[in-house]
């Protein structure tokens, strides 16, 4: 019974998710807000907020071990897996906006709330300056979309209203969409819960595999069908952006709706947070490199999650070599990773501009 709970919570989440993106998007563009500030803020809000449900029905709950969980391991699951299987269906084209703001953005956070746990715990008030920034950082995509839309705009389609039945339509959807959320994360907290204590898993552990990965099947649906039919930047907006909504957002609600803050174990913060920085830092040359994701890097981050979470839930097993694969992979194969493809897309970069160049000689 307990894992049809889990599987119904999951459900329950997606379609939650779903309705809310579609009543979503739709108020985005009667507010003349342009498709890749909606990509960025909207549809990459809007499928992150299966975490958001879950991490604050947990905080609420006392179980902060998986409202943390959750964030981090979304985050590593957002880049590495989801990305990854994308680029490899399809290589992906990133934008200059991704490369010079969202991912240096997504970066700083990630180290930010890396610093902040440092002392094993992510304050309240600290929970509350992330949610600071997040209105700051979101307040700013929306005016800078909507000054780009008016531009472009055309003076019949200004002239046209949206009907009084569109816009209920879409604040139905809306708060429908809000609604099953909060109860598939119900479903969703308490079974996982349920599962982790009967098989002897920590909760961190189930919230950093099981829920993190059951809360990311939004955008992994999204960035997936988003990469098949051509709207790449889509693809990769909607992780960068689903994970500066997670840190600043969900992780700062968590922070702030639980009493005494959300908890940081050294064994956390040095092996998981870690892996969610490098992570991030591990986008920025794959990104830079002739602006695009190719199905070879997809093919590593993939493998690299897949190492992350081998190595995971060997620790969990209390494997004898988990603890000695933990630190070989944060302190050298990770790093070794960054290091040569920062180096390919350093040597890219270059091939192609001495390619433009010839281009352009007589």
């Amino acid at each position: 019974m307990v894992y049809l709970s889990l599987l119904l919570g999951l459900v329950i989440l997606v379609v939650g998710a779903e309705l809310l993106v579609r009543g979503a998007v739709s108020l985005a563009e009667v507010a003349k807000i342009s498709p890749l500030v909606i990509g960025l803020t909207v549809v990459a809000f809007g499928t992150s907020a299966p975490e958001l449900a879950v991490s604050a029905v947990s905080s609420l709950k006392g179980d902060s071990a998986i409202a943390l969980g959750n964030v981090v391991g979304s985050n590593i699951f957002n880049v590495l897996l989801i990305l990854g299987l994308s680029a490899a269906i399809v290589p992906l084209s990133v934008s200059s906006q991704l490369v010079r703001l969202d991912v240096p953005i997504m970066i700083a956070v990630s180290v930010l709330a890396w610093l902040a746990a440092l002392n094993g715990v992510i304050e309240r008030w600290e929970g509350a300056c992330m949610l600071l920034a997040f209105v700051l950082y979101t307040g700013w995509l929306i005016r800078a979309g909507r000054r780009e839309s008016q531009k472009n705009i055309d003076p019949l389609d200004a002239s046209t209203k949206p009907s009084l039945r569109t816009l209920v339509l879409n604040v139905v959807l809306l708060f429908a969409g809000l609604a099953l959320l909060v109860w598939g994360a119900k479903l969703l907290v308490d079974s996982a819960t349920t599962i982790a204590r009967s098989w002897g898993v920590s909760d961190i552990v189930i919230g950093l595999t099981i829920v993190a990965a059951g809360t990311s099947l939004p955008e992994l649906a999204t960035s997936i069908v988003a990469a098949i039919k051509g709207q790449r930047d889509i693809a990769v907006g909607n992780v960068v952006g689903s994970n500066v909504f997670n840190l600043l957002m969900v992780l700062a609600t968590a922070s702030i709706v639980s009493k005494s803050g959300v908890p940081v174990s050294p064994d956390v913060l040095w092996f998981d947070g870690s892996v969610m920085v490098l992570t991030a830092l591990l986008c920025w040359p794959i990104f830079i490199s002739q602006a695009t994701v190719s199905r070879a890097e997809g093919v590593v981050m993939f493998l690299l999650y897949v190492s992350y979470t081998t190595i995971l839930i060997a620790a969990s097993q209390l494997l004898p070599w988990a603890t000695t694969a933990k630190w070989g992979f944060v302190f050298v194969v990770f790093p070794l990773v960054c290091i040569v493809v920062s180096y390919l897309a350093w040597r890219s970069r270059d091939a192609a501009k001495d390619r433009g160049e010839n281009i352009a000689s007589p």
